[in-house]
């Protein structure tokens, strides 16, 4: 059974850094895709960020490129998402999302696309 964890939200004062921890486990093909989603309260999950297991090349959204980098770690399918200049509008439950295949297009963003959900992780960024 596949499953992903999430790690390392908190709280974060703006323009302050903070690192997100991505670890899959029960599978063993080794190209994939792991996206990012985000959910404020009352609003839609939002796709932000996509990373293919085997390039390691990402892709963003424009509300975050420049301020987040996804990367892959060195521990066997991890992933970091590294949040800097972190603004309150980054407030939301962080979630993980990984699919068989690669980044693809703009349906990277997609949530149907991802066939496994860790359970997210809470991210707070005070003014």
């Amino acid at each position: 059974e596949v499953q992903l964890v999430e790690s390392g939200g908190g709280l974060v004062q703006a323009g302050g850094s903070l690192r997100l921890s991505c670890s899959a486990s029960g599978f063993s093909f080794d190209n994939y895709a792991v996206g990012w989603f985000r959910q404020a309260p009352g609003k839609d999950r939002e796709g932000i960020s996509c990373i293919n297991s085997r390039n390691g090349r990402a892709y963003y959204v424009e509300s975050v490129k420049g301020r987040f980098t996804l990367s892959n770690g060195n521990a066997k399918n991890t992933v970091y998402l590294q949040i800097d200049s972190a603004k309150p509008e980054d407030t939301a439950v962080y979630y993980c999302a990984l699919h068989r295949g690669h980044c693809f297009g703009t349906d990277y963003v997609r949530k149907f696309v991802y066939s496994y959900w860790g359970q997210g992780t809470q991210v707070t960024v005070s003014s």
